[in-house]
């Protein structure tokens, strides 16, 4: 059988394009790095262009936007270890009044009011908890160990993400309009108009998730931050912030925030009065975000919906690992517009508007 031209050329693309995808896959430790650096900064870019237009050389704009975002990253997780570390030292300390209000408060509320008939021994919970809680320091460094011993692919990763991104980040900032450029060069004549009308459409699409998202984040930050400091939590500011920030993670985040919350509460409240006041504020908080926050600052036009969201983390994250989580987002949007165009496609084609 004897191949046109035209079928060897798209033969030999289409095996590169398979070699390219087995490369990805097998270098996933080495390619993390400069797959988040180059999420990161072209979640940078924007910036860095308003500050070149107010008169800032763009390699000095880079350095500032690549601070701001470690400067973001480190106040995060200042947020998030005071708050895992208070609430250790709680639990360590008030565990045993806590399984004895459990107990004798909270299982006999839950029968009288619910009709819930759960037996438990104060004596057992305190056991076992007592169980978990000494153990809890050891299952970490083991675990911590074997996954250092699993093999110099774990390291390369970790290591990148923590030096090398910042770093390929700066230069891919610094460089971003030629690469661009490049990229635009690549493309065949015929193909570019439409490859950049579908490649603008991605971008206004991730632009406006993103945007959305952030405000979204804000505003329940705002919210749990305030009702949680109405119900007399003493860490109502780092845990408030941290659930609003979490919420970028669709349902995950929320229920991460939710059990912060519940602990402290319970700790701190009683259990009655922190699993009724936790409820209470992040039910209503889970509500606004779903009925007002979500639709008017995200917006249905957008096309991401938290399901497929979520199924894209899922997805990629099996195929590729972490590198796959960085570019779900980016995959997802992608998807997004393609399904679009295809549904248009379809409903314009003659087998759709065909009459029987």
């Amino acid at each position: 059988m004897t191949l046109t031209p035209r079928q060897r050329q798209t033969l030999t693309w289409s095996l590169v394009a398979v070699a390219l995808l087995w490369a990805l896959v097998a270098l996933r430790p080495v390619v993390t790095p400069f797959l988040a650096a180059a999420i990161l900064a072209y979640a940078l870019q924007p910036g860095v262009q308003w500050l070149a237009r107010h008169g800032v050389r763009r390699s000095l704009g880079a350095v500032l936007m690549m601070v701001l975002a470690l400067l973001g990253i480190v106040a995060v997780l200042l947020v998030l270890v005071p708050i895992v570390q208070t609430e250790i030292g709680q639990i360590r300390q008030r565990l045993p009044g806590l399984a004895q209000a459990i107990t004798e408060r909270l299982l006999p509320w839950l029968h009288d009011t619910l009709g819930l008939d759960i037996r438990l021994s104060g004596a057992e919970i305190r056991a076992w908890l007592a169980r978990q809680l000494s153990s809890a320091g050891e299952d970490w460094a083991a675990l911590l160990f074997g996954y250092v011993r699993s093999g110099w692919s774990a390291a390369i990763e970790a290591a990148g993400l923590v030096f090398l991104v910042p770093v390929l980040g700066f230069y891919l900032l610094l460089d971003w309009p030629d690469l661009m450029a490049r990229l635009r060069a690549l493309v065949p004549p015929r193909w570019r108009a439409s490859v950049l009308e579908v490649a603008g459409e991605i971008d206004t699409l991730l632009g406006q998730y993103v945007r959305g998202q952030g405000l979204v984040m804000l505003s329940l930050a705002a919210f749990y931050s305030a009702g949680l400091l109405l119900a007399g939590y003493s860490l109502w500011l780092p845990i408030g912030v941290l659930s609003g920030l979490l919420v970028a993670i669709p349902y995950l985040g929320f229920a991460l925030g939710l059990v912060f919350a519940l602990v402290t509460g319970m700790l701190e409240l009683g259990p009655l009065h922190g699993l009724v006041a936790t409820a209470v504020i992040y039910g209503t908080g889970q509500v606004l975000e779903s009925v007002l926050l979500t639709p008017r600052l995200v917006g249905e036009r957008i096309g991401l919906h938290p399901l497929a969201v979520i199924f894209a983390l899922m997805a990629f994250g099996t195929l590729l690992g972490f590198a796959g989580v960085l570019l779900a987002l980016p995959l997802a949007a992608m998807a997004s517009v393609g399904a679009r165009r295809l549904h248009a496609a379809y409903l314009d084609s003659e087998f759709f508007r065909r009459d029987a």
